[in-house]
């Protein structure tokens, strides 16, 4: 029999309070933790001479071309060495809290379980108290990390060069226990291939990536029988609370991005292993790599670790299954010269909704800060029905509506991983746009809701994607509605958006101060 599970108990919720405020206020915009159902999908349009796909004969001929929107090439990443965060020198003084362990305050402070030890005195390491005071040493290195890259940075981005990748067709192919499964997932029963697609355009993490991971993980794609301790835990991260092939693979696309992400804003410096071995890291690799040790870093240990970074761990899979990764790379993924598309507030002209969530995660906590949430006009709190109009902030393309999403292609090609995409989230089903529908900017959407995942309060959950990538809201392309800028100080969910000499602070609840019209 195959494995069911719920999900809900196996989600991190992604939102947290933005600052101490009444329990009403707090039912407001509440939390965002996306649940949609989304397969692959292309509603109009063919992949275009300019679009990147993964095949190496293509990758060749349009290498010597030069042509297209992104260059294509047959070498790895090219990339500047990043400047890694400067190390922690002195000692912390750490009270523990509930549920903390060593290797957890380790990971949190990047030094090793025996590194800890040699500076406090435990009588069971593995017993330590609430209220304990433990002395928390400054990093040191068991090892260096590896020069080497393994994919480049639109194979782990769901991105132009798999726009034409189709999971089922390959999975069905591949004839392994991959091709058998289902999972029951909220009701419905998903099969293998679909739980794949799904993870994969819930998080925008390359779904070849996400197939090589399980590979070399479990095998699922090559044997028929594989290990019987990977049939509930396939990614061979043994958690409770992640049975199944959609929660092993969500949290490991969580991962992926995570360390993609933070790479991007030179936050890693080192890679901390399951058995809490301390790696330095080398700044010559590129986004794509990072995320994959980030991975990597909580399956391994330092007696594994070094093959799995090598040309004959990951690498040598993702080879086996879909050929050099660098062959198909788009190169760059953002244009150095990238501008945002005009777009205005998404709601209607007149009505008066309120900012409440600054800058956060666009899908779960690894990816970009991409997104910011506003609540809709009226006195309810928490889920209720809303007579307000979600409205389309550009001109587009509807590509996906379902699930609590809807997405919406900017660049008329039909291909959300191409180009600008919009993401809004937490869409009720009643009066929601269709997929294949062209809006123009202004146009209805459907009304805000709690649909799509888990959600404490009514509200619009908004973020931009360009090439498949999570694009920041709180960074060097902040985003702009209708002459409001985003503005965040480094703390998720707080934020302002400021216009000329006016400034509005992100707050979980309804008031002056957070109001905001067209």
């Amino acid at each position: 029999m195959k494995p069911t599970v719920n999900r809900w108990k196996t989600i991190k919720i992604i939102c947290k309070p933005l600052a101490i405020m009444s329990i009403a206020s707090a039912l407001l915009s509440g939390c965002f933790r996306p649940d949609s159902g989304l397969p692959f999908f292309k509603v109009s349009g063919p992949i275009t001479e300019s679009t990147s796909i993964s095949n190496p004969e293509v990758a060749a001929e349009n290498n010597n071309q030069g042509g297209g929107k992104a260059q294509i090439l047959l070498t790895p990443t090219p990339n500047e060495p990043i400047v890694l965060p400067t190390l922690r020198t002195g000692t912390i003084t750490y009270i523990v809290q509930s549920g903390d362990t060593l290797q957890k305050i380790g990971q949190r402070y990047q030094v090793s379980v025996s590194q800890i030890m040699e500076v406090n005195e435990f009588v069971n390491p593995n017993l330590i108290e609430i209220g304990q005071v433990i002395i928390v040493p400054p990093p040191s290195f068991d090892k260096q990390a590896s020069s080497f890259k393994i994919i480049p940075d639109s194979e782990l981005v769901n991105s132009p060069s798999n726009a034409s990748f189709d999971v089922n067709q390959y999975v069905s192919d591949s004839g392994g226990y991959l091709a058998d499964y289902s999972q029951d997932i909220d009701g419905a029963v998903l099969s293998g291939a679909e739980i794949v697609q799904r993870v994969a355009v819930e998080y925008s993490v390359n779904p070849r990536l996400l197939l090589t991971m399980l590979e070399y993980q479990s095998q699922w794609l090559s044997l028929d029988n594989p290990e019987d301790n990977t049939e509930v835990y396939p990614m061979r991260y043994y958690d409770v609370w992640r049975e199944g092939l959609y929660n092993q693979l969500s949290w490991a696309a969580n991962l992926l991005n995570e360390g993609y992400y933070l790479w991007k804003i030179n936050a890693i410096n080192v890679w901390v292993l399951s058995d809490s071995s301390v790696v330095q890291v080398e700044p010559t690799i590129n986004a794509g790599t990072a995320g994959v040790l980030n991975l990597l870093r909580y399956l391994k240990t330092a007696e594994n670790w070094d093959e799995a970074i090598s040309p004959d761990g990951v690498y040598a899979t993702y080879q086996d299954l879909f050929g050099y990764p660098f062959s198909g790379a788009v190169e760059p993924m953002l244009p150095g010269n990238l501008v945002q598309p005009d777009l205005q507030l998404p709601f209607e002209e007149g009505d008066e909704w309120s900012f409440t969530g600054g800058p956060h995660g666009g899908w779960n906590t690894g990816s970009a800060w991409a997104a910011i949430d506003f609540a809709p006009p009226g006195e309810a709190l928490g889920c209720y029905p809303s007579d307000a109009w979600v409205a389309a902030s550009a001109p587009g393309e509807i590509v996906y509506s379902d699930y609590g999403a809807v997405i919406q292609d900017l660049d008329g090609d039909g291909i959300w991983q191409t180009g600008w995409s919009i993401l809004y989230m937490h869409i009720d089903p009643v009066d929601r746009v269709e997929a294949g529908t062209f809006l123009e900017a202004g146009d209805r959407i459907g009304h805000p809701s709690c649909e799509g995942g888990y959600s404490s309060g009514t509200h619009l959950h908004i973020a931009r994607r360009y090439n498949g990538e999570w694009i920041s809201a709180d960074a060097e392309l902040p985003l702009v509605m209708d002459g409001w800028v985003t503005a965040g100080y480094g703390v998720e969910y707080d934020g302002y958006l400021i216009k000329g000499d006016q400034t509005l602070e992100a707050w979980d609840g309804r008031s002056p101060l957070n109001a905001i019209k067209r």
